[in-house]
Order: structure tokens, then C-alpha cells, then sequence
């Protein structure tokens, strides 16, 4: 154990406990509430980052940071005021849908509230997580053949950013394995949340998976 460990984790524990003691829950909730896109940037920066931490500690077996984290932090925040819009606009389709006897549903009760959760999640991860995935590919490497550094990143030429992702694996693994044995399941849970803690629940998703992802990279790796 590195002291950095015991750093990471007792800031997502602080996390936690901000969120689960009453004064601070409320003002949580009261803020998430009037400030929607300035929560979720916030949430998604600082969570979806430290994901990315975990990962590289995982990995590499030290607590470093990846090149341009700063920017890789913003982009992550950008998108968490995206994920907010959508996950509004995926859950009330649904719910239209089913109204509209596009989509089964049932009367009442947890059954139908974890149905509108199910369907929401599988049209949200199937039409919107695939171009999500590929938008954040992109960035990264972009940051990545910039080095980190602003000057350099808007030289490099978007044909160079597509030619270095790695497609097969991001199609083959990211997009055919994770949404239907991670996203979909886990974001199930999701929408069956207080729409207040969805987002919040989606960003620590991230670092789970995060992880998932380095112990499988890890143990490929030293299978090779």
C-alpha cells in the first residue's frame, strides 16, 4: 500500500459521506437541483477522473498521472453536462413511448418502474454510447499525440488521431462487450434511482469499470 492510496480512497470515502450525512445531502440535492449542468460537470471531472487514476495505478503499479490530465478532467466534465440532458431525454422517451403503446409496459410497482429503467437504459447505451465512447477516444488521443501540452494539440491532425485508435479493439471489446455485460445491467440501476443521484451513481460506474478494465489489461498483459 502506497500512501496515495490511502489519499484516493479517503477522498472517495469523503465523497460518500458528504453525500450520506443529512445536512450536506440536502444541499447536495437542493444545488443538484437548481444547478444541474454545473453538477454534473463537477461530479464527472473529479469522479470519472479518478477512475482513470485507479486504472493507471492498476496498471502500472504507482499513482501517476496520465499525460494532459487537466484537459483529460475538463473533457470529462463537458461530458457529464451532456450525460445530463441525456439521460432526461432517454427516460421521458420512454416514458412517451410506452404511453404511446410504442414500448411494452406494465401498470405500477417496482416491476414497472425497473421495465421504464431497463428500456432506458438499453436504447440510451445502444444509440448514444457507442458515439459517447468514440467522441472520448478521439479526445484522448488527441491529448495523447499533443503530448499534454494545448500548443500541440490543436496540430494534430484529426486522419492521425483516427489512425492511432485502435478500432477493432474498440469495436470488438468497448462497444460489444462492455455495453451488454456492464452499461446496460449497471445502468438498469441507474434509472431506478432519484433522478438527483442517477448522474452521481453513473460516474462512480466509471471507476468501476475503470478498474474492471486495468485488471483485464493487467492480467492479458502478463499472460503475454
Amino acid at each position: 500500500m502506497k500512501k496515495f492510496d490511502f489519499l484516493w480512497a479517503g477522498i472517495l470515502l469523503a465523497i460518500v459521506a458528504f453525500v450520506a450525512v443529512e445536512d450536506t445531502r440536502l444541499w447536495f440535492e437542493a444545488t443538484t437541483k437548481a444547478h444541474p449542468y454545473i453538477m454534473g460537470f463537477v461530479k464527472y471531472s473529479i469522479l470519472a477522473s479518478m477512475g482513470e487514476l485507479l486504472a493507471i495505478r492498476i496498471i502500472v503499479g504507482d499513482w501517476k498521472k496520465p499525460v494532459g490530465f487537466t484537459y483529460r478532467a475538463i473533457i470529462w466534465g463537458l461530458l457529464g453536462m451532456v450525460f445530463v440532458v441525456i439521460f432526461r431525454i432517454f427516460n421521458t422517451g420512454v416514458i412517451g413511448a410506452q404511453n404511446a403503446h410504442l414500448l411494452p409496459s406494465l401498470e405500477s410497482g417496482f416491476g414497472a418502474a425497473l421495465l421504464i429503467s431497463f428500456l432506458t437504459s438499453v436504447f440510451m447505451n445502444l444509440f448514444f454510447a457507442p458515439t459517447f465512447m468514440a467522441f472520448h477516444r478521439v479526445t484522448d488521443t488527441f491529448i495523447d499525440l499533443g503530448e499534454g501540452k494545448l500548443s500541440k494539440i490543436f496540430s494534430v491532425k484529426l486522419k492521425d488521431v483516427v489512425a492511432k485508435i485502435d478500432w477493432n479493439n474498440f469495436i470488438s471489446f468497448v462497444i460489444v462487450k462492455t455495453i451488454p455485460i456492464f452499461w446496460i445491467p449497471a445502468h438498469s440501476i441507474t434509472f431506478m434511482l432519484p433522478e438527483n443521484y442517477r448522474l452521481l451513481y453513473a460516474a462512480f460506474l466509471s471507476i468501476a469499470l475503470g478498474g474492471i478494465l486495468a485488471f483485464s489489461k493487467k492480467k492479458a498483459t502478463q499472460a503475454a
